[in-house]
C-alpha cells in the first residue's frame, strides 16, 4: 500500500478518536472521520490484549490491509482506524474478510447519507 493511504501520525489518530463514526462487531471496531484528501486512509491497532502472539496480530493486520486494498476504490475519502478485538484470533480468514466487507459497505452508506 502506498504511504499516502496510511495513517502514520499520532495527530491523525487523535482526530479520529475525537469525533468518530463508529461501527463494531465481534472481530473489529472501526472508527472513521472525513478527511480533506482525495482518498481513504487507514490506521491499524491490534494490541497484545487483542492477540497475545505476534503471528496472530500480524495475520489480522495483513487481512485488514489486503481487504482495504481491494475495496479502497469504493470507500469515500475518510480516515479509518481499525481496532482488532480478541475474538478475531479464533476467526477464519474468510470470516474476517466478510466482517471487513460489511464495515467498508457501512462506511460507504454513512458517507452517502451525510452528503
Amino acid at each position: 500500500m502506498p504511504r499516502s493511504t496510511r495513517l502514520d501520525r499520532p495527530a491523525a489518530f487523535r482526530r479520529i478518536l475525537a469525533q468518530p463514526i463508529t461501527f463494531h462487531d465481534a472481530f473489529f471496531t472501526v472508527m472513521a472521520c472525513p478527511n480533506t484528501r482525495c482518498q481513504p486512509r487507514i490506521g491499524l491497532a491490534v494490541s497484545r490484549k487483542c492477540a497475545r502472539r505476534a503471528v496472530d496480530r500480524n495475520r489480522i493486520k495483513r487481512i485488514v490491509r489486503e481487504s482495504f486494498r481491494r475495496h479502497r476504490q469504493s470507500i469515500p475519502p475518510i480516515d479509518i482506524l481499525v481496532i482488532g478485538r480478541p475474538r478475531a484470533v479464533q476467526a477464519s480468514n474468510a470470516r474476517l474478510r466478510a466482517a471487513l466487507r460489511f464495515h467498508w459497505e457501512s462506511l460507504r452508506e454513512v458517507q452517502c447519507d451525510s452528503s
